[in-house]
């Protein structure tokens, strides 16, 4: 995976063996080069753990290291949707008597390996291309290694890393490695021809993160290039989209610190634009879709259920952040037209909002008397206590100048115009505090707050029920002090869980927590609820009749007319959902109702809800059923008549992430408060949102 040349690489040949020495100035093309020594130890790490077999991605490193289940999973979908596309060419071509695969960039790819060990690369030649200094490291790697060289063909067919036309050159009988920089678009078409590309046979061209390191004029040159060269021809390219959005903006910056912008993401940043760069350029048919359409789309759900058991995993968030950022394209031409590889699946609907006058909200900082690093964070909990007071517990954040799960309990006062910060003073009961994320702490009506449920890790949940009681004292945040009781609770109890919700409902005049939902170490998805006797501590048996709703965990949950409303939410299928469920109170115990919408809304999960005056306000998410994340809804119970609204972030300064955030309602002021939100972001870094923020609500009748 290597790419665009910026300072010059000078080669030369000496000694009796031809060894090839490179010369080369530090500059933008080493960095970019870099990207093929870090790809080829996350594949590796992939492939060790079982998400894809490739038998030889092992030659090319030295040292194995295992990286994070989430960087593990985006390497995999990118593996399963590039070996999708060159296996349907090769399908599609059979009865050609010669094919050729051309991969651009190839970097320490093993694609010719294990193509060529699986058998299917009969009457197929492979021409792998990227810069001298990686042609002649990957060409001592295989010299090196038998099992290579015997894949490749006759050992005395085998050139080692010589000159043709003055570059670099590994060639076998199927299988030719050149080193050139494909800028140079003149000297790679003469070295091809030189080296035996038929440009009247069937031809796939291969770009994995290639072309988007390319400055614009010398990508579409590669493009026109390909269009105008191969009578017949395929154009596969994997590579970043959406630059705008907060997950992008991270990623952006992170390409840029390494030196290696992405300049196709800025000058082509969608799938239309994609798709209209290619038609432009010469090619007849373009089709692309994003990680998340081919996962949902392509892979089958006996695959899916296996990639989840192979290592604990639970950032769900980000894993489809990541996939809405990565599409994967075909491009053809000729006899190849209609070989279509890519086409969207049918049953896949993306929401476009096209809105011409879009409804928009404010945002403004939240004006805190000091920094308070704590409030980064993520997978926490806020509730009101009281008017103006805000608790803060556990979650994912900033701990002792590095990141870490929290078990602390912060408090915000806002004191006039301003929130006071701090952590709140310890009663000698803070031990029974643990660790946690993806917990619920609900406020109850007597000013008490219920923590239940969370984990520590996708394998150890944590089972302990806290009360936890703040003494006010003068209202002062000096004077403010926790208390913290661990509750047996009586009856049956329901199994440990995360990403649950549970809310405060009445029945027959008895206050009861209602527990929905989440996920356990052995469900991925729950479809199961419990009552928790407030009085008592006791778990209920409480009659429930209805149409159950789907299964799901990171919906949200508010309580309205006695009972509760469930909104979104992750399903079984691993796709949010776009549903709105009441659970009524009724003579003998609850109702679930599905609450009909005049115009649906866009699914998503991980996002907070509040009701107001009948308006159930959502609060951002993440979905993979739009172009676009979702930022406001507002969703009128009594008409099922829904708004969109967008948040105009220019007074915020950094990328605004809102999932895994907290949100707390604040009527009289009809603002909600924003604390914490983001996560880590695939491979470019953990970005948490650097302060609250408040968002002024709309006045809607």
């Amino acid at each position: 995976m290597s790419r665009e040349n910026a300072s010059g690489v000078a080669v030369t040949v000496s000694g009796r063996n031809k060894r090839c020495r490179i010369k080369r100035q530090p500059g933008k093309d080493v960095a970019v080069q870099s990207t093929n020594d870090s790809s080829i130890v996350s594949k590796c790490s992939m492939v060790s753990l079982g998400y894809f077999s490739d038998d030889f991605l092992k030659g090319f490193v030295n040292k194995t290291t295992r990286r994070a289940p989430l960087i593990n999973r985006g390497y995999y979908v990118r593996a399963k949707a590039v070996d999708y596309s060159l296996r349907c060419f090769l399908q599609q071509t059979a009865s050609y008597s010669q094919r050729q695969i051309l991969s651009l960039g190839a970097g320490f790819d093993s694609l010719y390996f294990r193509l060529k060990a699986s058998g299917d690369l009969k009457n197929v030649i492979v021409y792998e291309v990227d810069f001298p200094d990686v042609v002649q490291r990957k060409a001592t790697l295989i010299k090196n290694k038998q099992e290579f060289v015997e894949l490749i063909g006759c050992i005395d067919e085998i050139r080692p890393a010589q000159m043709v036309a003055g570059r670099l050159c590994l060639s076998g009988v199927d299988y030719k490695l050149l080193g050139i920089d494909l800028t140079e678009i003149v000297e790679l078409d003469n070295l091809l021809m030189e080296t035996g590309l038929n440009p009247a046979c069937p031809t796939l061209l291969l770009s994995e993160v290639v072309l988007t390191y390319m400055k614009g004029k010398s990508s579409s040159a590669v493009i026109h290039w390909a269009a105008d060269r191969f009578s017949s021809a395929v154009f596969v390219v994997y590579e970043q989209i959406r630059p705008d959005d907060p997950f992008g903006q991270v990623m952006q910056r992170h390409f840029t610190q390494l030196n290696s912008t992405l300049h196709a993401l800025t000058q082509f940043p969608g799938k239309e634009a994609q798709q209209k760069r290619f038609l432009n350029e010469g090619w007849e048919e373009c089709h692309c879709i994003d990680m998340n359409e081919f996962y949902v789309g392509f892979i089958p759900e006996q695959e899916k259920q296996r990639i989840e058991m192979l290592e604990p995993f639970d950032e769900y968030e980000e894993w489809h952040l990541k996939c809405s950022h990565y599409l994967i394209l075909s491009a053809s031409k000729g006899d190849l037209k209609n070989c279509v590889l890519l086409a969207p699946p049918s049953d896949f609907h993306i929401n476009k909002l096209d809105i011409l006058e879009p409804l928009q909200i404010s945002v403004s900082l939240c004006e805190t008397e000091t920094e308070n690093p704590f409030l980064r964070r993520f997978a926490h909990c806020s509730s009101l206590i009281a008017p103006h007071i805000v608790l803060i517990s556990g979650g994912f954040g900033n701990r002792v100048g590095q990141h870490g799960r929290l078990r602390d309990v912060s408090l915000m006062v806002k004191s006039g115009p301003v929130w006071k910060c701090s952590s709140v003073r310890d009663q000698g009961s803070i031990h029974f505090l643990t660790e946690r994320m993806f917990h619920s702490m609900t406020a109850l009506c007597d000013g008490c707050c219920v923590i239940f449920g969370g984990r520590t890790s996708p394998l150890k949940p944590v089972t302990s029920l806290l009360c936890l009681k703040c003494d006010m004292g003068d209202g002062a945040i000096s004077t403010i002090s926790l208390s913290v009781k661990e509750i047996e609770c009586s009856g049956t109890a329901p199994s440990p869980r995360w990403r649950h919700t549970a809310t405060e409902v009445t029945y027959k005049g008895q206050r009861y927590l209602f527990i929905y939902g989440g996920r356990s170490p052995s469900e991925l998805v729950l479809n199961d609820w419990h009552f928790l006797n407030l009085e008592d501590y006791s778990w209920a048996d409480i009659p429930v009749n209805g149409p159950t709703p789907e299964s799901r965990h990171s919906h949200s949950a508010c309580m309205w007319k006695g009972g509760v409303v469930i909104a979104g939410g992750l399903g079984t299928a691993y796709v949010p959902l776009g549903s709105i469920f009441h659970l009524r109170p009724s003579w003998s115990g609850f109702i679930w109702e599905r609450i009909e919408l005049v115009s649906s809304f866009i699914p998503r999960y991980s996002h907070t809800a509040h009701i107001l005056d009948d308006k159930l306000l959502l609060l951002g998410g993440v979905t993979i059923h739009s172009d676009s994340i979702p930022e406001v809804t507002l969703i009128d119970l009594k008409t099922g008549q829904s708004f969109v609204y967008c948040i105009d972030t220019n007074l915020v300064k950094w990328p605004l992430m809102l999932h895994n955030h907290s949100s707390v309602l604040l009527v009289k002021e009809r603002q909600l408060l924003v604390i914490g939100g983001g996560g880590n972001c695939f491979s470019f870094g953990t970005h948490l949102n650097h302060q609250p923020v408040l968002l002024q609500l709309p006045e809607i009748g």
